[in-house]
């Protein structure tokens, strides 16, 4: 199983991060705010 680290969690690493677990991937998002970053928080 691979394993991913997402540095962000705005839509881009949102996104990402779905993409690579609907591939089988264990992911994990790290961001120092909400998940949804700055676009969903403001």
């Amino acid at each position: 199983m691979a394993r991913v680290v997402i540095i962000g969690g705005g839509p881009g690493g949102y996104e990402a991060a779905s993409a690579a677990a609907q591939l089988g991937a264990e992911v994990t998002v790290v961001d120092s705010g909400g998940i949804g970053g700055s676009a969903v928080l403001t």
